[in-house]
């Protein structure tokens, strides 16, 4: 099993990165103390941050929504994963307890304002490819949705052998691959665009990594995936 970026999207896209941390044999079974603080701490601080500054000027979020607009997505109907929850935390929610890697994942994304997501490998079938989507791919159901939809042809995916696996980039993943508390091996991902920089990309895969090490056990190794490294074994 492998993730590759396909050639398109690094064409298309040009500075595409990646952080992936692989991790296998994890416990993410029921809360935990440490990884609980550690969301509530990140979550804290965003306010302060974004004091007096529109949300969509921001350059992480900006970029986000330049690629989305690239393949017909509407920026204020469809947001990367890392504004939608920077705007749920500025409109007083708390981000809830999912599981130990969901927590991890969305901490790591607050305090680096960069996307984070994960899916559980077991969960998967055959390779994992960023890549864009032809309009031929079968209806996905994602999370949250009570219905099945295709992806639409130019939008940005994540696919593996079975179908999507997460639509336009990072705005919304598959239920058929989430993390759950009974997930053991898992892939989590990190996304930059410029002029996000890569060494921001790699630190804040490797603050993932190390969470889950730390909390969830299991081996855990990382890569950085571009155009001159397109692929990793999973």
């Amino acid at each position: 099993m492998r993730l590759t970026i396909a050639e398109a999207v690094v064409s298309r896209f040009p500075g595409t990165v990646l952080g992936v941390a692989v991790a296998r044999g994890i416990d993410n079974s029921g809360p935990d103390s440490e990884v609980t603080a550690l969301l509530r701490e990140a979550q804290t601080g965003i306010p302060a941050r974004f004091a007096g500054r529109p949300v969509a000027e921001h350059p992480n979020f900006a970029v986000w929504r330049e690629a989305y607009r690239s393949f017909g997505a509407k920026p204020k109907e469809h947001r990367s994963s890392i504004e939608s929850l920077v705007r749920r935390v500025l409109k007083g929610e708390a981000i809830p307890h999912v599981n130990r890697l969901v927590d991890i994942y969305n901490a790591v994304s607050l305090q680096t304002l960069l996307p984070a997501g994960a899916e559980d490998l077991d969960a998967m079938e055959g390779d994992l490819e960023l890549t864009i989507a032809s309009g031929e791919e079968p209806p996905v159901r994602l999370l949250g949705e009570p219905e099945a939809r295709p992806p639409r042809a130019g939008e940005v995916i994540y696919r593996d052998r079975a179908g999507v696996v997460c639509r336009r980039w990072n705005w919304k993943e598959a239920d058929r691959t989430k993390l759950t508390e009974r997930t053991r091996n898992a892939v989590a991902v990190v996304e930059g665009l410029p002029p996000i920089e890569p060494s921001a990309v790699a630190a804040a895969i490797e603050a993932i990594a190390l969470w889950t090490r730390t909390r969830c056990g299991g081996a855990v190794t990382t890569a950085i995936l571009g155009r001159l490294r397109p692929s990793v074994d999973l």
